[in-house]
């Protein structure tokens, strides 16, 4: 962290790290488990994040996530950018 970075709070993890990020087809995607549910987000070049628009259900697993990604946009593969695994 630089000094114009804050830090996170006590308990929180902090923003870049923690997470499962996957790389799906070529688009970074971050997953948090937050309760019993799943988010998802879209990290830009900038890392910012947006919500995915689409729902991780609760039931999948954490070593699961890949594959669940992958089955979910698998129309989205290309001779380019076929494969989803994870980054971080």
């Amino acid at each position: 962290m630089t000094a114009a970075e804050p830090f996170p709070a006590p308990g929180q993890k902090p923003e870049t790290h923690g997470y499962p990020r996957f790389s799906v087809f070529g688009r970074v995607v971050e997953v948090r488990r937050e309760g019993a549910l799943w988010q998802a987000y879209r990290v830009g070049a900038d890392g910012k994040r947006s919500p995915s628009g689409f729902v991780i259900p609760d039931f999948v697993q954490e070593h699961e996530l890949a594959q669940f990604l992958e089955d979910l946009f698998h129309e989205s593969a290309s001779p380019h950018n076929g494969d989803v695994y994870r980054i971080d």
